[in-house]
């Protein structure tokens, strides 16, 4: 019988950087499967449909929701975003490794229905650093910024949960430690 895929779940507060050390350790291991979410958001400037997101509308997404097509899905910063279930589980079966970068909610819900699943949460050193950053991204309003730092707040405490904790101080070094973990998983060296 062939390797079942691994499922490694990338969550955090805004502004940590996931999305900077998931690209970094897409270029090192590019056999890795990312799951593209759905979404009701806006697209920002340089997403691509299919890469970055499958942006949907309300009323699909809704849809999609009860149909149970989702593996997990929830509203953050007044926005829905939710994991294609099928995607997921046609990837693993084919004995692929999947990244998933997705919110606290979504995490605590796959970790229920694919208890295998190896969550990584990526933090910063302090809310005062995360603030910093959230500015010099310049993607929010005011109002949406003031939301983010008040999630993050509730999501930092999530950090205990997770099977391994990074801390995104220095992106060589976290980008590192990301990619060695993966790789032990992956040589079948990983503990949960």
């Amino acid at each position: 019988m062939s390797r079942k895929g691994n499922l490694f779940i990338l969550s955090g507060p805004a502004g940590a950087g996931k999305g900077t050390l998931r690209k970094i350790l897409f270029k090192e291991l590019p056999d890795l499967v990312y799951s593209v979410s759905c979404t009701t958001r806006q697209r920002r400037p340089g997403e691509t449909e299919g890469k970055d997101y499958y942006f949907t509308g309300k009323n699909e997404f809704a849809e999609m929701i009860r149909e149970n097509a989702f593996l997990e899905w929830a509203e953050v910063h007044g926005n829905y975003y939710g994991t294609r279930k099928s995607d997921v589980e046609t990837c693993l079966d084919l004995g692929r490794d999947m990244v998933l970068e997705i919110d606290v909610q979504g995490s605590r819900q796959v970790k229920i229905s694919m208890p295998d699943a190896v969550r990584i949460f990526i933090t910063v050193s302090s809310m005062d650093e995360l603030e910093n950053r959230l500015e010099d991204r310049g993607t929010e309003t005011p109002d949406q910024m003031l939301l983010r730092l008040r999630n993050a707040a509730f999501e930092m405490r999530y950090a205990g949960e997770c099977e391994h904790t990074i801390v995104n101080d220095d992106v060589a070094r976290s980008s590192a430690e990301l990619i060695n973990l993966v790789m032990k998983y992956r040589n079948g060296k990983g503990t949960l």
